[in-house]
């Protein structure tokens, strides 16, 4: 599977984003073609070889005649039903605009439908997001991955006035994610670039496992005495060995942690364990449990990384209802894991593969691809996942 990952140690922008894609080998040439489908006119793109730092880097520009003062997200979303993108490209894209309003609408609190964009909603910005969904579409990814992002500090001048740094809508939309500032006195991540990352990236965390196949560093407006402004973008295959933390087996230091809860909504905890995982969590779960004056209630636990302690408090706290969280770090033992994928007659299922010593111990086919046989070709889930896991013994023999 070809999978992005934003390295945004120097934040992440729109024009950034298109940088790194071109600077990975996608033809700014094709990415323009496609562009040129929006109903917008006057305006014109360019690339250009730059230095940041001690890094060679690309930087996009994008030059506009004249500006909307600001458009509504309906607005966005007609100039994008109205070209001719391929769906994935055409989705993406609205995805970002969407995740976008709800963020201002969540700010400003007003309803989604009355949410106005002033810098995003400028041409250049709508550029910046179709752009970059059409140049990912180019090289085929399908997976994305992000570091945690670095946000900048200081002040913004921004269309409500000077802000602080990360701007509100850049910290609403990365709620969740993990993030950091290293004290730069200036906004590194921008609105646009935070919904990028925000919407398009499945987990925040350190490179995942993967065959690195090209890198891209986009660069940024303005130079920094501290380090090189630009975003860097790899690009690569998924490998098939490693299928979560600890995938290589052996011993490692993992952080426990806890809330019980006992007045939460249910539909929120399936939200809040979507959120969680995204996030970086390894795992989350909940345990039915009796808990004060006799009340049911449950137990959640998030299993992470040590590192990670401090943003998953932070996300029990906003999006649960508890008042407290306790942790520990313990030690865990993992058997060794890997993803091998398997030809079946009606199509390709991943394997998990669990082995002790190089022993196969365990072998489950991925849910989600028996799901989307077994909904394909009309057979029941059960025989999918018989025949898929026929397919990978006959395959060892």
């Amino acid at each position: 599977m070809k999978i992005a990952y934003f390295d945004c140690f120097s934040g992440i922008s729109g024009d950034m984003t298109l940088g790194a894609l071109v600077d990975a080998g996608v033809p700014l040439a094709q990415i323009e073609a496609g562009l040129r489908k929006l109903p917008l006119a006057g305006w014109e793109i360019s690339a250009e070889k730059v230095k940041r730092g001690a890094l060679a880097a690309t930087q996009v520009k994008v030059a506009v005649q004249e500006q909307q003062s600001h458009r509504h997200l309906r607005q966005i979303l007609e100039i994008i039903a109205a070209a001719e993108l391929t769906p994935r490209v055409a989705g993406r894209a609205r995805q970002i605009f969407e995740r976008l309003g709800a963020a201002e609408a969540r700010i400003h609190n007003v309803p989604i439908e009355r949410v106005h964009f002033h810098e995003v909603g400028a041409v250049d910005a709508i550029i910046d997001i179709v752009g970059a969904c059409i140049g990912f579409e180019l090289a085929g990814i399908e997976a994305f991955a992000c570091s945690p992002v670095n946000v900048g500090g200081g002040r913004a001048r921004t269309a409500h006035g000077t802000l602080p740094v990360p701007a509100p809508a850049a910290a609403e939309l990365l709620k969740g994610a993990a993030t950091y500032s290293t004290g730069i006195d200036r906004e590194l991540t921008t609105p646009t670039g935070a919904a990028i990352a925000a919407t398009l990236a499945t987990q925040f965390g350190p490179l995942p496992p993967m065959r690195i196949e090209a890198i891209g560093y986009g660069a940024g407006s303005w130079e920094l005495a501290e380090q090189p402004n630009v975003l860097r973008l790899f690009l690569g295959e998924t490998l098939p060995e490693p299928v979560a933390a600890g995938a290589r087996g052996g011993e490692e230091t993992i952080a426990v942690l806890e809330a019980n809860l006992d007045d939460m909504n249910p539909q929120i905890y399936g939200y809040f364990v979507e959120r969680a995982l995204a996030a970086g969590a390894l795992d989350v779960f909940a345990t039915p449990v009796l808990m004060k004056k006799n009340r049911p209630g449950q137990l959640v636990t998030v299993l992470c990384p040590p590192v990670m302690v401090a943003p998953m408090i932070e996300l029990l706290f906003r999006e649960t209802t508890t008042i407290g969280v306790r942790w520990c770090e313990m030690q865990r033992r993992c058997l060794e894991r890997e993803l091998v994928t398997v030809e079946t007659p009606h199509g390709t299922v991943r394997m998990k593969v669990a082995r002790l010593d190089g022993r196969v111990l365990n072998v489950a086919p991925e849910f989600d691809d028996c799901r989307r046989i077994a909904e394909q070709t009309g057979l029941p889930l059960k025989q999918v996942m018989v025949e898929a896991t026929l397919c990978f013994e006959k395959s060892q023999q």
